[in-house]
């Protein structure tokens, strides 16, 4: 096998690479870009105005505090190489006037021209792409249903004499 032949094939390998590159880097962008707006947006539609920061971008699993984590709040987060996958992160959320969060894992997918969001312990949900803010509203009031649906239940089976037991699909910290 000549020279040319052995550039060729490398030339065609590497532009293969370029190419899974530059569609890792726009997965990973779509992803982050709907995690920071539903960071930012999921916090409006809890607070309303004036009140303290209510959600931030947390690890998705292992050791987190509730604060922002920029691009460690990623699962690819250290990876060296972005891979072309699922991307998870954690949201945290702020469930108390007494300093406590609770942590909700998302998975994120690109499935054709959808986003496919799956919450850990709770429902999938698809967008379209690009997002709309109305989609997103309709996501928020899932997490908060996601959320609350868990506290009341947890509630209830105790008020009947019963511990609930139901998987929730988050953990909790507490800041003081």
């Amino acid at each position: 096998m000549d020279d040319a032949a052995r550039k060729s094939r490398f030339s065609q390998m590497a532009a293969s690479a370029e190419r899974y590159g530059e569609l890792s880097f726009e997965n990973y962008s779509q992803i982050r870009s709907f995690a920071e707006r539903a960071s930012e947006g999921f916090c409006a539609f809890l607070r309303g105005q004036g009140e303290a920061p209510c959600a931030h971008l947390v690890p998705p699993d292992g050791p987190w505090v509730p604060a922002p984590h920029r691009s460690g709040a990623f699962s690819v987060s250290g990876a060296g190489f972005l891979p072309l996958e699922p991307i998870a992160f954690g949201l945290a959320v702020r469930v108390s006037n007494t300093g406590d969060w609770l942590r909700l894992t998302l998975t994120c997918a690109k499935q054709g021209p959808e986003l496919e969001v799956s919450v850990s312990g709770g429902r999938s949900y698809s967008f379209d792409l690009p997002l709309r803010d109305e989609q997103l509203q309709e996501f928020f009031q899932l997490l908060f249903d996601h959320i609350k649906g868990w506290f009341d239940d947890e509630s209830d089976h105790y008020e009947n004499g019963a511990y609930g037991g139901r998987g929730m699909g988050f953990d909790f910290a507490h800041v003081d």
